[in-house]
């Protein structure tokens, strides 16, 4: 079965590298490879390695899952106080 897709770029509009919050416990902080999601001319390349292509830290993720986290979802108002949606 072949699947049709309205766009190429899809699922990389929705990705959450780099977003603010994540500083430090972003998805690349627990790759060796996390160059594997450079962008270039604003697309990202399709990994050459079996699978997803990508080769976890898995000291690091480890480590991480030691200490837990603290994150929240983060809310955002509005000038007069309402909840603003992502």
């Amino acid at each position: 079965m072949k699947i049709s897709l309205p766009s190429k770029n899809f699922i990389i509009q929705e990705q959450s590298l780099g977003i603010h919050y994540y500083e430090g416990k972003d998805i690349l902080d627990y790759m060796k490879n996390p160059e594997l999601f450079d962008y270039e001319n604003g697309y990202v390349n399709i990994p050459d390695k079996p699978g997803l292509g990508v080769d976890i830290a898995e000291k690091k993720v480890k480590q991480a899952a030691e200490t837990g986290h603290d994150w929240k979802n983060p809310i955002w108002r509005k000038e007069d106080g309402i909840i603003a949606e992502w």
